[in-house]
C-alpha cells in the first residue's frame, strides 16, 4: 500500500473536495459556538454546564493576549478544529479497518448518502441564518449534553473541542468523492491494519486545510458584533446551499441548480452535446471524465435500443472518480475505461453525477 500517495491525495484533492461539505459544517459550528460564548445573554442551560468557559471567554476578550500570550491564544483558537480532526481521524480509521476486514458490508448506499448530504446542507444553512441574526435562528447552537460537558468542565479548551469532535466522528456518514475513492482502496487492501492505515493517512492529509478553515472561522466569529458577522454568515449560507444542491443533484430533484437552469433556459440543446453511436443494433454512449468535469454535458441516445455506457477516464482525479448513475456508484480509474450496461432505454432523461453532486451530466433519450 503506497501511503505516501494516499497522503498526497489527502493534502491536495482530498482537502479541497471534503471541505466542500464537511468544511461548511465545521465553519458553521465554530462560528455559532464562538458567538454563543461571547453573547451577554447566555441561556441558563449552557451557563450551568459551561460557566467557567464562558466567563473566561468574556474576560479574555480584551486582555487574553497580554495575560496568556500568543501561544495560549493560538491554542484556544485551534482547539475546536483539533477536536474535529481527532474525531474524524478516529471514525475514519475504524471505517478503514472495517472495510479492510469485511469488505463492503459497512458501505452506505448511494440513496442514504444523498439524504445525509441534503441534511448536512440544511444544517449549514441553519448555521448561516443564525450567524446573520435571522429571527427564529439567532439562538441556534449545537452542543453535546450537559452530562458530557461535566467530564471536561474544568478545561475551557476541552469544552470548546467537544462538540466539534462529535461532529468529526459523524463525518464518516457524509463522505466526499475523494474519500469514497480512498475507501475503495482500503476495501481492496484485504487487511484491517492496511485499511485503517490508508484512511488514517488520508485524514491526516486533509488536516492542514481544515485547520485553516477552522482557525479562520474562529477568528472571524470574534467579530460577531461587527461588520464581519455579515460576511461570515453569507459565506456559511453559500456553503450550505452548495452542499444542499449537491444532494439535490444526486437525488435528481427538480429543485437542483442544473434542472432549474434547464427550465429557465428552455428545452434547447446544451452547447456541449454529442450523439451515441449505433453498430449492429446496439448503441454506445461515450462520456469522458476529466478532473473537474464530465464531457459532453449532454449525450443524445435512442430509445428501445440496448445501450452500453463507456466512461473514459483521462487523468481523472477527485470527485469525478465517484460516478453515480441510477443510484449505483462506480469508482473510475485515473486512466482507462469503465463499461456500464444500461439495458434498453426508455424516452426521457438519464442523469449522472459525481459522488457529491458537484459535476453532472445527462443522457437524453429520444
Amino acid at each position: 500500500m503506497n501511503l505516501a500517495a494516499v497522503l498526497v491525495t489527502g493534502l491536495f484533492a482530498g482537502g479541497v473536495s471534503c471541505a466542500a461539505v464537511q468544511g461548511g459544517l465545521l465553519t458553521g459550528l465554530i462560528t455559532r459556538q464562538k458567538a454563543a460564548a461571547a453573547s451577554p445573554a447566555t441561556p441558563a442551560r449552557r451557563a450551568k454546564g459551561r460557566t467557567q468557559y464562558h466567563g473566561n471567554a468574556r474576560a479574555r476578550s480584551g486582555q487574553e493576549v497580554d495575560q496568556q500570550g500568543w501561544r495560549a491564544q493560538l491554542g484556544d483558537d485551534l482547539a475546536p478544529v483539533g477536536g474535529f480532526l481527532a474525531g474524524k481521524l478516529v471514525s475514519h480509521t475504524l471505517l478503514g479497518a472495517l472495510l479492510g476486514a469485511v469488505g463492503g458490508a459497512v458501505e452506505l448506499s448511494v440513496g442514504a448518502r444523498t439524504w445525509l448530504q441534503i441534511g448536512a446542507g440544511l444544517l449549514i444553512i441553519v448555521f448561516g441564518l443564525a450567524q446573520l441574526g435571522v429571527p427564529g435562528f439567532r439562538r441556534v447552537v449545537v452542543e453535546p449534553p450537559i452530562s458530557w460537558t461535566k467530564i471536561v468542565r474544568n478545561r475551557a479548551r476541552s469544552q470548546a473541542a467537544l462538540a466539534p469532535a462529535l461532529l468529526g466522528l459523524a463525518t464518516v456518514l457524509i463522505p466526499c468523492g475523494v474519500t469514497l475513492s480512498v475507501e475503495a482502496l482500503a476495501l481492496t487492501s484485504g487487511s484491517a491494519l492496511a485499511g485503517a492505515a490508508t484512511m488514517a493517512v488520508f485524514v491526516l492529509g486533509t488536516g492542514p486545510l481544515f485547520a485553516i478553515l477552522g482557525y479562520a472561522a474562529r477568528k472571524a466569529a470574534t467579530a460577531w458584533q461587527g461588520r464581519l458577522a455579515l460576511v461570515t454568515g453569507l459565506v456559511v449560507l453559500a456553503m450550505g446551499f452548495y452542499t444542499l444542491n449537491g444532494g439535490l443533484e444526486l437525488a435528481g430533484s427538480p429543485l437542483s441548480a442544473s434542472r432549474i437552469a434547464q427550465a429557465v433556459g428552455g428545452s434547447g440543446e446544451a452547447a456541449d452535446t454529442a450523439a451515441a453511436s449505433t453498430v449492429d443494433g446496439k448503441q454506445t454512449v461515450v462520456i469522458t471524465a476529466h478532473t473537474g468535469s464530465y464531457s459532453p454535458e449532454n449525450v443524445q441516445a435512442k430509445s428501445g435500443v440496448p445501450t452500453t455506457l463507456v466512461v473514459k477516464s483521462e487523468g481523472a482525479q477527485g470527485c469525478v472518480r465517484s460516478f453515480v448513475i441510477r443510484d449505483e456508484q462506480k469508482i473510475l480509474p485515473v486512466r482507462g475505461e469503465t463499461r456500464i450496461d444500461l439495458g434498453v432505454l426508455r424516452p426521457g432523461r438519464l442523469d449522472y453525477a459525481c459522488g457529491m453532486g458537484m459535476y453532472t451530466g445527462v443522457i437524453t433519450v429520444i
